[in-house]
């Protein structure tokens, strides 16, 4: 009865007489907050955990929004009190960290971002969504934004990387996919997009810590993702814990209220992360806790997140005036316009007894599957010794062979892995497998039983080495100030090495780790960013030769963590390093004082990376030819069109990512010495040839200049089409 007489009264002030129509969800927001006492206001913008007995808060009208509760009867009972036992009947927003699936579990979004393939990942988020809505859950706390050029960062497995546009593409298709073409869809998933801002450039790498960047960087590579998930239709966003020049970004008007809503026109919803708003006391930005609830709203947040400061201090500051209640309608017409976009007033239930069915579908299962297999990168195969063809019996060792849990990666709240294939399993279908787990699980420091897994490889045909991180190990909190492989697995492949046997490394782990030495001890090595529920049937495929490795590494790996940051889309210096320098064990003893080359570089670590940005092999090879553009010159307005011809020139079929990226040689504020600006995946048969093409319009090459205008300067550009961020020859074209 409340929701039918909401909606006639929003009819009614649509048809008053003499104003203009309104939008049919901005007449109810603003029909529902006219009836509104403040304390309801304040309940809306209140979030708790459903770790404990929700009732009572909820018939108490004391909370807008629930968090970890996913027990489908269990939230239509709570809805079911909101909505007929309180006063205005305003349903409960339940949401939930959903972050590479639900039950189904797909790569973490690093290894999703490897794949180079947003309809891919904007599947896998559609797959989500069906399953998480089917339990209830209309809200999840993805995607992750935060540009990560620090491996150390353990958060680096829930984001894309370190370049921004691949960020910002992989971002926009999660969105789609959590939010389908309707909102309003039982099945559709509001996706809050995260940490605004500036989160993945913490100092050393160590959770929650300060960044500083200036305002050019900040819109010129840490903001444009997610100003392509908003206008891709985002719903929600989240603050980050971190500060930025000192200001916490749940305090920061700048951001929350500046570039979000007055420049970009955003209209969703703002909360913060968890307790986000009451750290800001102990970064020494507010007083106490009462301090940091006027700070945050008036900075423009909407919903506050267990901090528990807004139900306890808002009507208190309302009094004092220190929050005006414009500010407070603000917010919550924010948050009642996206429950009524959610379609959550006409239909606040789910069906309880179509949970389960909506999991683990053979089609979730095929989707996961597929993701990853693409998510995998080959980084070594020496003498082609991948796909193990000609093998019989082979070896499988290492604390990641059998592993279900540890391969589903972090933030999986809700992964079974009961429902997980492990390689052990998947492989034992295809082979005759000897296995000798040799390690109890990644830290494990012992060395007992190396000697029994060199032993079992020399009655082998083969032996496939599985190593990396239990998942633990990477995600929030979870930084590293060494990136080398954990307890004694380097010394389990070094060991299996010496039975003389091919022997092949598969890694499974959160961040790219320091591997330089370990591919020193094996013939072929795929890298994969832990792969889900699906992971051992798609490393099976991939040893087998049933699909070809075709991912490529979204971030840069290293030799060695001394050399963080390290990142491909780098500035140059006035003295770039040339490749030719000294190094340490070639300078004489007793050398004179000079300068080694006068160029940045390190001594010890040489001259570049282990692999740069876009890196992958595939079991064939391909070649770059003919690359040309439609002119020299180009207007503002134009649009350059790249020609390139892309051959397999290899004797298996494959998939090869081209990768477009541009250099602007001269600007008004020094520029990258390379961005990716396109890029496409691309299957060929052995031998096969394509004439392909590009698309890029001269207006994507604006950039925040001197006088912080965002403009496209005038003059010399290069341009690369080429396998990775390091490879192929520039042609050249101008700007006018």
């Amino acid at each position: 009865m409340k929701n039918l007489l909401s909606a006639i009264c929003a009819a009614a002030t649509l048809l008053l007489p003499g104003c203009t129509p309104k939008d049919p969800v901005e007449a109810r927001v603003d029909e529902l907050l006219s009836r509104m006492t403040l304390s309801e206001k304040i309940a809306q913008m209140n979030q708790l955990s459903g770790r404990t007995d929700m009732r009572e808060a909820v018939a108490g009208g004391t909370v807008g929004s629930i968090l970890n509760c996913v027990d489908p009867a269990e939230i239509n009972e709570l809805q079911r009190i909101a909505v007929e036992q309180t006063r205005l009947g305003i349903p409960i927003l339940f949401g939930r960290d959903v972050i590479h699936g639900f039950r189904t579990i797909f790569p973490i979004p690093l290894g999703l971002a490897a794949t180079f393939d947003p309809a891919l990942v904007e599947q896998g988020a559609r797959i989500a969504a069906v399953e998480a809505t089917a339990s209830g859950i209309r809200w999840t706390f993805s995607p992750m934004l935060d540009i990560a050029r620090d491996p150390r960062w353990g958060r680096v497995a829930e984001g894309s990387g370190e370049d921004p546009y691949l960020d910002a593409q992989m971002g926009a298709a999660m969105v789609r996919g959590y939010q389908g073409g309707d909102l309003s869809s039982p099945d559709a998933m509001a996706a809050c997009v995260k940490h605004f801002a500036g989160y993945g450039a913490a100092e050393g790498g160590r959770d929650y810590n300060s960044t500083m960047i200036s305002e050019r960087s900040l819109r010129n590579t840490y903001l444009p993702p997610f100003k392509a998930a908003i206008d891709a239709g985002a719903a929600t966003l989240m603050t980050s814990f971190n500060e930025i020049d000192g200001i916490p970004s749940t305090g920061n008007s700048f951001l929350l209220r500046d570039i979000l809503r007055d420049e970009w026109g955003f209209d969703g919803m703002v909360v913060t992360d968890w307790n986000s708003s009451g750290e800001m006391v102990a970064h020494g930005f507010a007083a106490d806790l009462k301090d940091a609830t006027r700070i945050s709203v008036n900075a423009g947040v909407d919903m506050d997140m267990m901090s528990h400061g807004f139900s306890a201090y808002i009507e208190e500051l309302v009094r004092e005036g220190k929050i005006s209640v414009k500010s407070i309608d603000k917010a919550v017409g924010n948050i009642l316009r996206l429950k009524f976009r959610l379609g959550l007033f006409d239909n606040p239930y789910v069906d309880a007894s179509a949970a389960a069915q909506a999991c683990y579908t053979p089609e979730h299962l095929q989707a996961a599957k597929l993701a990853a297999a693409e998510s995998a990168i080959l980084l070594q195969n020496h003498g082609e010794v991948l796909p193990l063809e000609n093998a019989r019996r082979i070896l499988v060792t290492g604390p990641m062979a059998d592993a279900p849990y540890e391969q589903l990666g972090t933030w999986i709240f809700d992964g079974e892995e009961e429902h997980t294939v492990t390689p052990l399993a998947a492989l034992r279908k295809r082979f005759e497998v000897v296995y000798v787990p040799a390690l109890a699980y990644s830290r494990d420091n012992s060395t007992a039983h190396l000697a029994e897994a060199r032993a079992a490889a020399a009655g082998c045909d083969a032996a496939v080495v599985f190593v990396g991180e239990e998942s633990i190990l990477s995600g929030e909190a979870h930084s590293l100030s060494s990136l080398d492989l954990q307890g004694s697995q380097s010394q389990l492949i070094a060991e299996v090495r010496r039975s003389g046997k091919p022997v092949v490394v598969v890694v499974m782990a959160g961040r790219p780790l320091t591997i330089e030495r370990d591919l020193a001890n094996c013939d072929a090595m795929l890298y994969m960013f832990h792969p889900g529920t699906m992971g051992g049937e798609a490393v099976a495929d991939l040893l087998t030769g049933c699909i070809a490795p075709s991912g490529k590494t979204p971030m840069t790996f290293l030799r060695e963590a001394g050399q963080v940051p390290y990142y491909y889309n780098h500035n140059n210096s006035g003295r770039p390093c040339k490749g030719n320098e000294t190094l340490l064990a070639d300078i004489p003893l007793k050398a004179g004082q000079t300068s080694l080359g006068n160029t940045g570089f390190y001594l010890d670590s040489g001259y570049g990376p282990l692999f740069p940005f876009g890196y992958g092999l595939s079991y064939t090879t391909f070649v770059y030819s003919n690359i040309r553009l439609s002119k020299q010159r180009y207007g503002t307005d134009e649009t350059i069109v790249v020609e390139y011809d892309l051959q397999n020139t290899g004797h298996r079929s494959g998939t090869e990512v081209a990768q477009l990226y541009i250099r602007d040689m001269v600007g008004s504020t020094v520029r990258p010495v390379k961005e990716l600006k396109r890029f496409e995946r691309v299957s060929l048969d052995a031998g096969q040839s394509r004439h392909l093409r590009f698309e890029l319009p001269v207006s994507e090459l604006a950039f925040w200049g001197m006088d912080m205008q965002y403009r496209v300067e005038p003059g010399a550009f290069r341009l690369w089409v080429a396998g990775d961020s390091a490879s192929g020859e520039p042609v050249e074209f101008e700007v006018l």
